[in-house]
């Protein structure tokens, strides 16, 4: 089973309104301390794991705003994982990085230090609606960044928002068209929702924030599917389009529920020790959890073993995200059980899903209400 490590790094410089993230603003930063207790916690979870350990075949640094962390403290986080865990000779290291916090000296520096492949984080192709998502960057400043990108690695994603406020069919048609233009080999495109406990979820609640409708969300979403395909990047995932071979490895991972360690403040694991299948998720305050690291080694708020039923139920949810689908003779395999054809059924009937084989795989409609489908199969 692929394995994974994920490092959160959870600083920005402002925080945008519609985000949910972990991350917080910090007027100044000792980034040797902060990579000192994210290394005390890689050694941790590697001894948990004992002396048969996984093979790391991805790496991925997200956040928060990676790109304000400098080269040097990548480089050491990465020699850190090669010290603790064998890996491959292919592994994918992805960096996510935001166009703000973009320059050529900055990319080189993470490509020397072993990242092969940058997510940038552009959300919007226009100065209108990037001031009101809060970005700290303007459109042009976003392509220039994405053309540095291109320049330092030979694997590049970009992010869009769509279904924004006031978009319209014509402005997302033409927006992806020019995404779609500047030939990275991966595109995550994701619809706008209104995240609780956020800046955006309360100007919704007053009024002050109109969304677009469901049916307006899902025309728009029928869109990026017809010009992604045409364009050679059809979906692999719900919001991920991808040359084929061009996947992002590290999300497979999550969405074929492998295994990966989540360090860094509020990272998410799934770990299997001594045969169980544990859920982690660290402190989420950074200097919380850092005093607990330093302290303990560790900074858990959530270590919880997942018995088979609910693995086999999150399994299910993450892996019908793919295009790929389900195979249900595996997954029986691994978890002694499987959804119900009178369940399956049903769906199938509704063009909600297709059954070929053994496989199990949404429809583009099926994707739509997704939540729907797996409550059917699960409840």
């Amino acid at each position: 089973m692929a394995f994974g490590v994920y490092v959160h790094w959870p600083f920005c410089a402002a925080k945008c309104p519609y985000c949910d993230f972990n991350s917080h603003v910090r007027a100044s930063l000792d980034e040797a301390g902060w990579i000192a207790s994210i290394e005390k916690e890689l050694d941790w979870t590697a001894e948990a794991q004992g002396v048969e350990r996984p093979i790391v075949e991805t790496i991925f640094f997200g956040g928060g705003t990676p790109s304000l962390m400098s080269g040097k403290a990548v480089g050491q986080v990465l020699d850190k994982i090669s010290r603790n865990w064998r890996m491959t000779n292919d592994i994918e290291v992805t960096l996510e990085a935001n166009p703000a916090s973009a320059d050529a000296a900055r990319f080189a520096d993470y490509k020397a230090a072993g990242v092969n492949r940058l997510s940038l984080g552009m959300q919007a192709l226009n100065d209108a609606d990037l001031k009101a998502l809060g970005r700290l960057h303007n459109a042009a400043e976003a392509e220039a960044a994405l053309k540095l990108a291109m320049a330092n690695f030979s694997r590049v994603s970009l992010d869009l928002i769509y279904a924004r406020p006031g978009q319209s069919e014509a402005d997302w048609r033409s927006e992806l068209t020019r995404a779609l233009s500047f030939g990275t080999d991966h595109l995550s495109l994701y619809q706008l929702t209104i995240e609780p406990q956020t800046p955006f979820a309360q100007l919704h609640k007053s009024g002050a924030l109109q969304i677009l409708d469901e049916d307006m969300a899902a025309d728009l979403y029928g869109i990026t599917q017809e010009l992604t395909e045409a364009a050679g990047l059809p979906a692999y995932e719900v919001s991920n389009h991808a040359r084929p071979g061009s996947e992002s490895r590290h999300n497979l991972i999550y969405w074929r529920y492998g295994d990966y360690a989540g360090v860094g403040p509020g990272a998410h694991g799934r770990l299997s020790l001594n045969g169980q299948r544990v859920a982690t998720a660290t402190v989420k305050l950074p200097e919380r959890w850092q005093d607990a690291v330093m302290k303990d080694g560790r900074a858990f708020a959530d270590f919880v073993d997942v018995q088979d039923g609910e693995a086999a139920r999150e399994h299910l949810l993450m892996n019908l995200r793919l295009t790929e689908g389900l195979d249900l003779s595996a997954y029986e395999k691994r978890w002694s059980m499987r959804p119900a054809l009178e369940k399956i059924t049903p769906l199938v009937g509704h063009e909600l899903l297709t059954l070929s084989g053994d496989v199990l795989r949404t429809t583009p409609q099926g994707r739509l209400v997704l939540n729907a489908v797996i409550a059917a199969l699960l409840n």
